[in-house]
């Protein structure tokens, strides 16, 4: 898979090169950072293959195109504002880019549009020729149009294109995001393997050849469609219009399977094929049908494709009557498939008759379902996982502050403790407001903030919303030492061998840590100058502050 993912950004970066070549533009990557690049494929993540493709790839672009990098949901989780020019637009800036992709995180949300949207005023689309080129693995996140803005941006744009390059979407996803391309005049290229990519950049990347001024150009005829393929979801059904199926047209091997890839289109399609043996392959959501076809000169074909497919519609559910989850996994393992697939929240999938087998997670819960689709049938089904929802929060001292720092640590284990004394560790989460989804039953919320931690144990019913609160007993001391070149705090009490607990340490000149309530002793090493001890009380929901000269 690492040939594919290259592929991909190669698609990317010679729809760039090609560009630049033309018109000397500049030009912008927006590469999906999103959490979903943590997927695997083969084993490994697809942020993995992504970087190793990049570093590869990033070397053969010509040192006079001028390139930049945008990312979106490398910062946080769940933000849809999540989106930064890393690398602005230069000559010789792939060392920049690789670096850049190599240390990124992978977290967030898809907020597509708005990179696009931001990568076009960065390149100030309105003034001058600019291109962008999107590579994205999933579908945007953000309550945002990504055909719409195609428009607007086509219609603002002095000479505005946007290229799309889907990192293994489904055809039907890929005619989601096809539309931002196709409406500013840029290409889509859904890569689906190796091979289409580079049939894809042959159609896509080549730069036309000028006709000289003293021949006129001739527009070719346009010829007449010989091929007006029909789609059925069941024998004996009506065709499906505007479903957003996809057609794969193969030039025919010998032996009659799949060879060289000529053309991918979507819809209701008609076209004119050149005479000689094809295989046509009609996918949507998850279902696929094949057949051959024999085309002769002044022919017409209009050849009937059976997808013998339903369609699923799964509505995950915490509890009965419950609101629909949207962050719920729904993992679909359907007939014929290599590997399961996975959606979020409310899923609607075409996929092939027969048995699914179908796993839904909310948080901690799961719930598991095989369901019957018939072809041409829709199932529509709730699936009820069965489990509440506690928010965990922490206060420094009994109706005091809430604890609001990032640093908070919550961890959630199973209240019945083990033979050895020790307990099941469930979830866990970090900062304010954690939000844990768990099925019925007692447990214990483990809560810590730097040497701060205490217990707090709480049963949750199927269907419920509960709060949790910590008291951590605790407040903050904060040091300042001038000059100094390490800090460690200890306990004031000595134990009975004469040593004193340690309670952190930090290796800087301030230091700010949470601790329980008590006396403390503040060790400050100035190196050559020797050490210095200061004392402090630490107050619950107080703030101490010690200066130590």
């Amino acid at each position: 898979m690492k040939a594919f993912s290259r592929s991909i950004l190669a698609a990317a970066l010679a729809l760039l090169t090609a560009t630049a070549a033309q018109a000397a533009d500049r030009a912008i990557i927006v590469l999906d950072a999103s959490g979903s690049m943590w997927g695997q494929i083969d084993g490994k993540p697809k942020l993995e293959i992504a970087r190793e493709a990049l570093r590869s790839v990033l070397k053969t672009v010509p040192t006079d195109t001028e390139l930049g990098l945008m990312a979106y949901g490398h910062h946080e989780k769940g933000s849809c504002s999540d989106i930064e020019l890393i690398v602005p637009p230069a000559t010789g800036s792939a060392a920049a880019i690789t670096a850049a992709a190599d240390s990124m995180k992978f977290l967030g949300k898809t907020p597509l549009s708005a990179a696009v949207r931001q990568a076009a005023e960065d390149l100030k689309y309105t003034e001058e020729k600019a291109t962008v080129v999107l590579i994205t693995d999933g579908l945007e996140t953000c309550n945002a149009d990504p055909c719409a803005l195609g428009k607007e941006l086509e219609q603002s744009g002095v000479d505005f294109t946007a290229h799309v390059v889907g990192f293994g979407l489904t055809a039907e996803e890929g005619r989601q995001v096809a539309c931002l391309a196709e409406n500013t005049g840029g290409k889509y290229i859904q890569a689906s393997d190796a091979k289409a990519l580079e049939e894809a950049l042959v159609q896509t990347v080549a730069a036309p050849q000028p006709i000289p001024a003293t021949e006129p150009q001739q527009e070719p005829a346009r010829p007449e469609f010989n091929f007006v393929p029909e789609l059925t979801m069941a024998k004996d059904g009506a065709p499906l219009k505007d479903a957003g199926n996809a057609w794969e047209i193969y030039k025919a091997k010998a032996d009659g399977t799949k060879g060289e890839r000529v053309t991918t289109e979507y819809g209701n399609y008609k076209g004119s094929l050149e005479p000689g043996d094809y295989v046509i392959r009609a996918t949507l959501g998850e279902a696929a049908v094949e057949q051959p076809l024999k085309v002769e000169a002044g022919q017409s074909y209009t050849p009937l494709f059976v997808l013998d497919a339903g369609t699923l519609i799964v509505r995950p559910r915490p509890s009965e009557g419950g609101d629909i989850d949207t962050g719920a996994a729904v993992v679909i393992d359907f007939p014929g498939a290599e590997h399961p697939s996975t959606y979020y929240g409310e899923t609607k999938v075409v996929l092939p008759a027969g048995d699914q087998k179908v796993n839904v997670t909310i948080g901690q819960g799961e719930a598991s379902e095989t369901i019957e689709i018939a072809a041409g049938q829709t199932v529509e089904k709730d699936i009820v996982v069965g489990v509440g929802r506690v928010v965990v929060n922490a206060l420094y001292a009994q109706g005091g502050e809430k604890v609001e720092a990032s640093g908070l640590d919550v961890k959630i284990y199973k209240a019945a403790k083990k033979v050895d004394g020790s307990r099941e560790q469930v979830t866990y989460g970090f900062g304010p407001d954690g939000k844990f989804d768990l099925p019925a039953g007692d447990y214990v919320a483990v809560v810590r903030m730097d040497q701060a931690e205490t217990e707090q144990p709480f049963n949750i019913k199927v269907g419920e919303a509960g709060e949790v609160t910590a008291v951590l007993d605790a407040g903050v001391l904060a040091i300042d030492a001038p000059g100094a070149k390490e800090i460690r705090v200890y306990s004031a009490k000595k134990d009975i061998q004469g040593n004193r607990k340690n309670f952190g340490y930090a290796y800087d000149q301030k230091h700010q840590t949470t601790l329980p309530v008590g006396e403390y002793v503040v060790e400050v090493d100035r190196g050559d100058a020797g050490k210095k001890e200061g004392t402090a009380r630490v107050n619950a929901g107080e703030r101490t502050e010690l200066t130590v000269q």
